[in-house]
């Protein structure tokens, strides 16, 4: 019966709240904890938003579209401000608890290499990471033989009679995405006359948006873990803040990124 839901019973907090289990005495651990919990939750949120997002895009029916990556971004702006809470943690902090950690590291997120996946910034070889989920591996495997969201942005192009190559249009979307000059004429054209092509323009700064959250998010993380592990290998075994900054240079949209030195 309606009338029997409470606010904890709809939120499950039971659950929610019992989920919570460190390893050892360490203060700083529940802080830990919490921030990956609440961080993963975020992710689920902007995966359930990005998904209807791009199907909407793949329909032409941009407006809806336009809320729901504005509500990814905000949601990455909460994940980018989960770092200064987790930068509270000094370097003896974390020592008390990494010994408790194993190989355990965000790098084995699956729900961040799904986001990953859907933006199009794809690498087949990052799905083995997760083969000790395998419901897991086999979603990521299934995302990655879907249109990523800039998949269909670049197709909606074509369909709006800009001239995209067709290797473009053809190519292996299971492989990493790779700069197109047709590609970033049509979206120059775009820049060039908002007012002609006003969706598309909203639609390319929206795409903007989320690239420049997650390159925050991801400058976020790489200075929170040099400012308390310093340059030690990551738990997942990365090389920690190297590997951090290498993947700073990847772009998911680069012909947005390139078009505003072309116009």
């Amino acid at each position: 019966m309606t009338q029997d839901v409470t606010y904890s019973s709809y939120l499950d907090l039971d659950r929610i709240l019992g989920a919570q289990h460190p390893a050892s005495d360490a203060h700083d651990e529940m802080l830990f904890i919490i921030v990956h919990q609440a961080s993963e939750l975020w992710l689920k949120l902007c995966l359930h938003e990005l998904t209807e997002a791009r199907e909407h895009v793949a329909a032409d029916n941009l407006r809806p579209a336009f809320k729901m990556l504005a509500r990814v971004a905000r949601a990455q702006g909460q994940l980018i401000q989960s770092w200064d809470v987790l930068s509270t943690m000094t370097p003896h902090d974390y020592s008390t608890i990494r010994p408790h950690l194993g190989s355990s590291s965000g790098f084995q997120s699956w729900q961040y290499r799904m986001m990953e996946f859907m933006l199009g910034g794809r690498n087949p070889d990052m799905i083995a990471l997760h083969d000790k989920l395998p419901e897991a591996a086999a979603m990521l495997r299934q995302e990655s033989e879907t249109p990523s969201l800039y998949d269909e942005a670049v197709r909606l192009l074509s369909r709006r009679g800009f001239a995209i190559d067709k290797t473009v249009l053809e190519r292996d979307i299971t492989a990493p995405y790779a700069h197109s000059i047709s590609v970033e004429s049509a979206w120059a054209e775009i820049y060039r006359r908002p007012q002609e092509h006003w969706d598309l323009y909203e639609l390319a700064e929206k795409l903007v948006d989320l690239e420049y959250h997650f390159q925050r998010w991801r400058f976020g993380h790489l200075k929170t873990v040099e400012r308390i592990i310093g340059f030690k290998r990551g738990t997942g075994g990365t090389p920690g803040v190297p590997y951090l900054a290498g993947v700073l240079k990847q772009a998911f949209f680069p012909e947005l990124l390139s078009v505003r030195t072309a116009i």
